[in-house]
């Protein structure tokens, strides 16, 4: 690893879009890269599975070595210079579209691994943040595990489609809640897109007897409302350019949004009591259906049902992206459909909970089941989420305030020879980096310690253990099972702040 690290430092900084968000690319550069970076085994032997290595039963191949190459293996790569014409055409790729915890291995060891083979490195890497659980953790005990299937059940896919979509920021990460699903559903599903097509199909079957027709006369208010629609394509392919699909999202919207104004502006209820204005009526009701044709066109990538759903009930079809920026292509005399189908009907938010709670109560049976414990148990767990422990005798303030407990990165980690126990990792705390032991080695490799925000007793007498200096504490949490977690930060904090 060492002998590539000047030369991904170089391609890095002479491909600014290698990397993407920024943050992602300064924590690779500020914490691995620039500090030095380490020799990687290839090799384990704390674990059986895995491929083997053919010259030493012992080992088994490093999971990120023999899972990165299938990249290229999977379409034809030869190390012996046979290459397919599939992987010819298709690396390097365009993009590697990944979540942020792995960012580490596919912008570190994979180029690494790639340089080394002569390949050429992927045109750029994309670490897309987390969808968290309002703010608390998930657990089958407390039964509020959020489940796709479950998700898909109470809302349908299009809908969960659309949240997933739109509630993922580019950098951040976005939040997830039941009662946030359902407030999303109900006034951008439902009142947004669901009201718009529905109103147009039921005011083009009630003024003109589900007939379309463009009879050319126009308004000054139709040019802003053309040029917001046939607009619309081009603000979409640059959000999705620059990878921020939610934004992309919202620019689809912001063609129904656009087009619910036009019903206000234009009053086609007003202007069905004028005979003389039944021409002007008619190009209102043409004007919204093909704004409406461009928004589902436009919606196809993202809600591929609703999409097609919006266009058969106005007897149209999905539209090419070329035409998006063109406007008034629906084909004039055409019928709309004279029994409309809500696409989004309004949802009843204390009924979903209802739901939700026989949701929360199965998980809380099937953990009971898992880990055989009687219901009761399982209440008081989901109700508490702790443990009993022995208590201690209380502490006067002052005794608490000799504790110098900070927010720690770990920058290097290493397994400490000859210990079945002990990690020995190298913790950045502000500007001072401490050598700090711990005996987690079976819960954590050295590996995936790099790079982790922690909790640290900073101003620990120094010890010696196994031979080595220790100069502080890793704070974790343990179970009554026996498992360990290091503890950390909720928000990300810089290293060396202090927890108070």
């Amino acid at each position: 690893m060492s002998k590539y690290a000047d030369r991904l430092i170089e391609h890095i900084n002479t491909h600014p879009e290698f990397i993407q968000p920024v943050s992602r690319k300064n924590e690779m550069m500020n914490n691995f890269l620039l500090p030095g970076l380490q020799d990687l085994c290839v090799s384990r032997t704390t674990f059986k599975w895995g491929i083997p290595v053919d010259f030493d039963d012992k080992h088994v191949v490093y999971v990120w070595l023999d899972a990165l190459v299938n990249y290229i293996t999977g379409i034809g790569y030869d190390a012996d210079g046979g290459s397919s014409d599939r992987y010819k055409r298709f690396w390097p790729a365009d993009l590697h579209l990944i979540g942020k915890d792995i960012v580490r291995f596919h912008t570190i060891y994979w180029p690494i691994f790639l340089m080394a083979l002569g390949e050429p490195l992927p045109k750029q890497v994309f670490g897309h943040p987390w969808l968290l659980q309002g703010g608390e953790k998930m657990s089958k005990s407390k039964g509020n595990v959020i489940y796709a299937d479950d998700l898909i059940d109470l809302f349908g896919v299009d809908a969960v489609r659309y949240f997933v979509l739109h509630e993922m920021p580019y950098e951040n990460d976005g939040t997830i809640t039941w009662e946030l699903v359902v407030e999303r559903y109900n006034s951008e599903l439902a009142n947004v897109l669901g009201n718009l097509v529905n109103r147009t199909i039921s005011m083009t079957n009630k003024y003109f007897g589900g007939i379309v027709n463009s009879t050319g006369a126009t308004d000054s208010v139709d040019e802003d409302f053309k040029n917001t629609v046939t607009g619309a394509v081009e603000r979409v392919n640059k959000r999705m350019d620059d990878l921020k699909m939610a934004d992309a999202i919202s620019e689809v919207f912001s063609v129904f949004r656009r087009s619910n104004k036009y019903i206000d502006e234009t009053e086609p209820w007003v202007l069905a009591k004028d005979e003389a204005k039944k021409d002007r009526l008619a190009e209102v009701m043409y004007n919204l259906t093909e704004a409406i044709v461009i928004g589902a066109s436009l919606l196809k990538p993202f809600m591929p049902e609703t999409a097609d759903n919006i266009v058969s009930q106005i007897n149209a079809q999905i539209r090419c992206y070329g035409e998006l920026d063109k406007f008034g292509l629906y084909a004039s005399g055409s019928k709309v459909t004279d029994a409309p189908k809500i696409l989004f009907a309004r949802l009843d938010q204390d009924a979903v909970m209802e739901k939700v709670e026989a949701i929360q109560a199965k998980q809380r049976a099937e953990y009971a089941k898992e880990n055989g414990l009687p219901d009761e148990d399982t209440k008081a767990e989901a109700a508490s989420d702790v443990m009993d422990v022995e208590k201690k005798p209380e502490i006067e303030y002052g005794d608490f305030d000799k504790l110098q407990l900070r927010i720690g990165q770990i920058i290097k980690c290493e397994e400490v020879p000859k210990s079945k126990k002990l990690l020995c990792s190298q913790v950045q705390i502000g500007s001072e980096v401490k050598q700090i032991l711990s005996g987690i080695k079976q819960y954590y490799s050295a590996e995936e310690m790099v790079g982790k925000k922690v909790l640290v007793l900073a101003n620990l007498k120094p010890a010696t253990l196994a031979g080595m200096v220790s100069e502080g504490m890793l704070l974790c949490a343990e179970d009554d099972k026996g498992n360990v977690v290091l503890l950390n930060p909720e928000k990300d904090m810089p290293a060396g702040a202090p927890v108070c």
